[in-house]
């Protein structure tokens, strides 16, 4: 299947009428990886798309068939580009990379001075936020917006987030600051994913036995200098 194939829009008012098929496939997508997800209601997603807060794709012959919204914090400070989702039976088309790049533009010229930030444990949207001029950080250059971290409630790993005092967790951080815009290291973080994809698997089986380490300090040292070790070179 070919991106053409696919029309990827900011949402529309009318476009809510899909908002329970995303909320039902964003649980299920969750459920299938094994880990949890903000939980956002039909109403809070229809709301994204009256806002013009949200990006949506739909396959040429009208099918939906991807989406993603946007949320701010700390004031405005920070952005999100949140509920990522793409219908299982369009996946492996390119339709999650033109999504993300969408949305990104949006909460762009939307929101011009903020951080956009998102914490995933996905090789996938890692090299997607990449290319889009994201780089890895600490938790501690997040939002500590504390409505932003209720939304971790719902994943499996929450325990580790409140073991580790927030400070880490098995998502990885990534940020894109329009004030540093380090384009050139994103881009060479993608690469090296994209050449050994195998370097990923081993930062995520050793991030996974630091997360677990009980002092918190000393294992997010360790892991962020294991990051660039293996894919700053």
């Amino acid at each position: 299947m070919d991106i053409n194939e696919f029309i990827v829009q900011v949402a529309l008012p009318e476009h809510r009428v899909f908002a329970e098929e995303i909320v039902t496939e964003m649980a299920e997508s969750a459920k299938a990886r094994g880990t949890g997800i903000a939980k956002r209601s039909p109403d809070y997603v229809a709301g994204k798309m009256i806002e013009g807060k949200a990006v949506i794709a739909f396959h040429k012959d009208g099918t939906w068939a991807g989406f993603c919204y946007i949320e701010t914090w700390s004031h405005g400070q920070f952005v999100a580009n949140s509920g990522l989702i793409v219908s299982p039976k369009f996946r492996k088309a390119g339709l999650a990379h033109a999504i993300k790049e969408k949305v990104f533009d949006l909460s762009r010229s939307l929101y011009p001075k903020a951080k956009i930030f998102g914490l995933t444990t996905g090789l996938a949207v890692m090299k997607i936020n990449s290319d889009l001029g994201y780089e890895p950080v600490t938790y501690s250059e997040l939002t500590q917006d504390e409505e932003f971290w209720k939304g971790c409630q719902s994943c499996v790993n929450f325990d580790i987030l409140k073991m580790k005092e927030r400070k880490n967790c098995m998502c990885t951080a990534m940020l894109y600051d329009p004030a540093t815009q380090k384009h050139d290291a994103a881009k060479k973080f993608a690469e090296e994913l994209q050449k050994k994809p195998r370097l990923y698997e081993r930062f995520m089986r050793i991030k996974q036995h630091l997360v677990v380490k009980p002092k918190p300090k000393s294992g997010l040292k360790a892991l962020m200098f294991l990051f660039t070790l293996l894919f700053h070179k």
